[in-house]
């Protein structure tokens, strides 16, 4: 029996025409689907940074409206078309960090329910990031974070320098988190003239990591500070002392665990030598400063003439400004993640790294499909 031949499959609407114009029109929805750059800052000073990425990109900022109501609601309101389009949502995250919050939020979840096709939200610095561990009783606010943005809509993260990196995990969607450490190594070669005769500094032994990557990275020293004074995230009580201790209580002999002994600092010490060197203490986040003053004194004392502060974002909080005018710090220097103006304006001291250039390329490749890993050249996980 002779074997009958298989023909490709022919759908049963391909003798239908289209529609006269029709394949115009579709060819035109093409040439228009692109992407669109907006700002969620409600407040000017914010704005900045979505300004330079959006002149490198030699595009113009997305209409839209942010602004809080008299009842301190917040209201988005977008401009004009976003269907097919991939958004990038520009939210740097200024002093009042939950406002800024819930307008990245409220502004996806508007593109969302305007057909937009891709979310990317350029978050600089991620708020909540030093929330990201179990303390006591409390909670991982950080992952809570993660699930909202995803709820709202978003499909990709653009950050930098994540407080944590296994904080990518929280996501349900790609997150890129890019370095700022070739902007500040370039500043320290090009700003610190006798920089050949520098220090790296870690303020503490977590920060070695770091600190150590930059020393290779310029060939310079290394030097720890260790010591009671300091007190990082690791020395936090984890303790849920659940059930309440009560006194003479009886415990079953199997389950006695072994006493732990309390932790006891050694004095403060210096391990490297930073006597007649540059000291430059380099750190992911620089809020409180009360830690980075305290260092600058210990290492005025041991001989360093002088001290450079390097973090990627200035946060500078409450008195940070007073205190750093005040201190033996010469310079502290900060990337543009978090708008810091005003802060500025109160301490000469403070200098600002520029990063709008790999941002508004990272929103170029995205957009593009193209590889992100030319952003990552010789970045190692320590970066």
């Amino acid at each position: 029996m002779p074997r009958k031949l298989l023909l490709p499959y022919k759908s049963v609407f391909s003798h239908v025409r289209a529609p006269r114009g029709l394949h115009d029109s579709l060819a035109m929805n093409a040439a228009r689907s692109g992407y669109r750059v907006f700002s969620a800052n409600s407040t000017a000073a914010s704005t900045e940074l979505a300004k330079k990425i959006t002149e490198r990109l030699g595009a113009e900022l997305g209409k839209s409206v942010v602004y809080q109501e008299t009842n301190g609601e917040t209201r988005v309101e977008i401009k004009e078309s976003v269907r097919g389009q991939d958004i990038f949502i520009i939210q740097t995250i200024p002093r009042d960090v939950n406002t800024a919050v819930m307008e990245l939020l409220i502004m996806a979840y508007a593109l969302k329910t305007s057909c937009a096709r891709n979310i990317i939200g350029v978050i600089p610095y991620f708020p909540y990031s030093k929330q990201s561990k179990m303390r006591k009783r409390g909670s991982i606010v950080c992952k809570l974070l993660a699930s909202m943005l995803a709820k709202a809509g978003l499909t990709h993260i653009i950050t930098m320098d994540l407080h944590q990196k296994e904080i990518q995990g929280f996501f349900s969607f790609p997150v890129d988190n890019l370095r700022a450490s070739p902007f500040l190594l370039q500043y320290i070669q090009e700003e610190i003239p006798d920089y050949r005769n520098a220090v790296i500094v870690a303020k503490s032994p977590g920060a070695a990591k770091r600190a150590q990557s930059y020393a290779e990275r310029l060939r310079l020293g290394l030097a720890v500070i260790h010591g009671e004074a300091q007190c990082t995230e690791q020395d936090m009580d984890d303790g849920r002392h659940s059930p309440p201790m009560l006194k003479n209580a009886t415990v079953h002999p199997g389950l006695e665990l072994p006493l732990m002994m309390a932790k006891e600092k050694p004095p403060i010490t210096v391990v490297g030598d930073v006597g007649g060197r540059i000291a430059i203490i380099v750190d992911d986040i620089i809020d409180d400063v009360e830690s980075f003053v305290a260092a600058a004194e210990i290492l005025k004392e041991r001989g360093a003439y002088k001290i450079f502060v390097m973090a990627t974002h200035g946060l500078l909080s409450a008195d940070a400004p007073r205190l750093i005018e005040e201190s033996s710090i010469d310079e502290v220097v900060v990337t543009n993640t978090v708008p810091h103006e005003v802060q500025k304006l109160q301490c000469p001291k403070i200098k600002t790294v520029d990063i709008s250039l790999i941002l508004s390329e990272a929103i170029r490749r995205i957009h593009n499909g193209e590889s992100m890993a030319y952003l990552f050249r010789n970045i190692t996980v320590d970066d």
